[in-house]
């Protein structure tokens, strides 16, 4: 341990470590501005006694969000600075697990920002805790002090999200009772794990594939999408997205039991993991082929029923632990709710209703529900096409997984900015070059500022909407146009594996 702080330390005091010390400084701003601009609660005791409550009014709530977003514009400089180091190859695994602390210390002590959805999560929570089930009843059936806070959208919506996240907050929810501070607190420590994971697999997952694992890390790690929003603003794809890398990297690594086991555990925290689950299937029963000489079906008939057996055990053990059903799976439908610009089919409802009406008559939500079926429509014919074209290579598996999940959120009735984590951990590995760089760059930083902090959107104000576009082609231009280092490949860590494509890179006989 002595040794772990000597190293930081030192880093601390050197040069690269100059991101880190900026990006800490916005932290530290966006902690302060979020205690009057961010996802505070309505009624506030803990600001009056502190007698801050002045932070949320009048001239107290421009001062925050000048503070708040002049912290945000300090840390996305930071990082496009440190990306500037990714894209000449002098940036390393260390800097950016090093950086991560920096930046992530001040956040830890931060009120939600940019979402209201911790709020939920303690009342679903508290739900289970007093004898309810949230998949058959919303927060309302259940008044006390958390319930306040929870947006009035999803005060009636029964919880979406598996039972492994649920059993997480009903301990939280025993632990400190209806504090909603405590709880807030304690709910985005046990986000931690999740963080822990992808820093864990992001470089290993990299590497398997012949990548880098410190651009990995900058990609999926340092991203102010996970930075601020995910942990900022505690959301459980944080230990999602953490649970099912981990599980796509010791499947990779040969360990499919452990790998598909954590996967099945990340889609008991929410749906979506279980994106990743077929294509995995196809990395194990390739393995097996090479491994144990099994026939091309014989190899694919035993990974699918012992990847469905792990994950129907992992659902019983966790849904018997926290004495639900498989009601949830009915609740992912209420995000039809949502309407905002960030899927296809909603903002193209807008653009018809918006055009459209001058000159004939719109029904908008008729048109909403038209297109929303195309949507799903599109995903239900391209996921299993996806699924299969995927199956010769491991980095064709991770580019499947990438590939469905980029379709999931850009056509599902309804988005959030924390959807896009999903790609993007398994992006991380795949799309390195100096423009994937610059343009995953300018998406994260527009996603990112259209957001308000206070978990609404500014995509119906042209001057968010513009000034978000600016940010993002400040955010592109900036790395697009610096000077890419050597084309070699990076040397590892130490003590990581040496680097080279996968030994599945070798093509499969077509058909298999």
């Amino acid at each position: 341990m002595a040794q772990h702080f000597s190293r930081l330390t030192s880093f601390a005091r050197s040069p690269q470590a100059r991101p880190a010390r900026l990006g800490f400084v916005g932290a530290v701003l966006i902690t302060a501005g979020g205690l009057g601009a961010g996802s505070t609660r309505l009624h506030d005791p803990l600001l009056e006694s502190l007698h801050l409550s002045w932070l949320r009014f009048g001239h107290g709530l421009v001062l925050s969000s000048i503070l708040l977003w002049g912290g945000v514009a300090l840390m996305l400089a930071a990082w496009l600075w440190l990306g500037r180091q990714v894209v000449n190859r002098t940036a390393t695994e260390y800097t950016m697990v090093a950086t991560t602390a920096f930046w992530l210390a001040p956040l830890l002590l931060s009120v939600p920002l940019f979402s209201r959805d911790t709020y939920s999560y303690l009342a679903q929570g508290a739900l289970l805790r007093d004898g309810l089930d949230p998949y058959a009843v919303g927060p309302v059936d259940n008044p006390n002090l958390l319930l306040d806070n929870v947006s009035p959208i999803w005060t009636t919506t029964t919880a979406p999200y598996g039972p492994g996240f649920i059993l997480i907050s009903k301990f939280v929810t025993m632990l400190v009772g209806d504090d909603v501070v405590a709880g807030t607190m304690l709910l985005r420590l046990c986000m931690l794990p999740g963080l822990a994971l992808l820093i864990w697999a992001a470089p290993r997952v990299a590497r398997h594939i012949g990548a880098d694992g410190a651009t990995a890390l900058w990609i999926c790690v340092l991203n102010p999408l996970v930075i601020i929003h995910l942990m900022g603003g505690v959301h459980n794809e944080m230990l999602m997205v953490g649970l099912m890398m981990a599980g796509i990297a010791l499947t990779l690594n040969g360990r499919h039991v452990w790998g598909v086991s954590l996967i099945a555990v990340a889609v008991a925290v929410k749906a979506t993991a279980g994106l990743a689950l077929p294509f995995m299937v196809w990395v194990w029963a390739r393995n097996l082929r090479r491994g144990r000489g099994f026939s091309p079906v014989k190899a694919f008939m035993t990974a699918t029923a012992a990847s469905a057996l792990i994950l129907c055990a992992v659902f019983a053990v966790l849904s018997f632990a926290a004495g639900v059903g498989l009601g949830w799976l009915t609740a992912l439908a209420g995000s039809v709710k949502i309407i905002n610009w960030l899927t296809l089919p909603t903002a193209a409802a807008n653009l018809i209703n918006a055009f459209g009406g001058l000159f004939l008559p719109v029904n908008f939500y008729a048109v909403l529900d038209v297109a929303r079926i195309i949507g799903i429509a599109v995903i239900a014919v391209s996921l299993p096409f996806v699924w299969w074209r995927s199956r010769h290579t491991d980095r064709e598996a991770l580019t499947g997984i990438a590939v469905v999940m980029v379709i999931v959120v850009l056509f599902v009735p309804a988005a959030l900015p924390w959807y896009y984590t999903w790609p993007l951990a398994v992006v991380a590995a795949l799309t390195q070059s100096r423009r994937s760089i610059a343009v995953i760059a300018g998406l994260s930083t527009w996603i990112t500022v259209i957001w308000k902090p206070d978990g609404a959107h500014g995509m119906y104000s042209w001057a968010h909407v513009l000034l978000a576009v600016a940010c993002a082609a400040v955010a592109w231009y900036s790395l697009y146009k610096a000077r890419p280092g050597a084309v070699n490949t990076p040397s590892p860590e130490p003590g990581a594996p040496p680097h080279g494509p996968d030994a599945s890179e070798e093509r499969q006989p077509a058909g298999h």
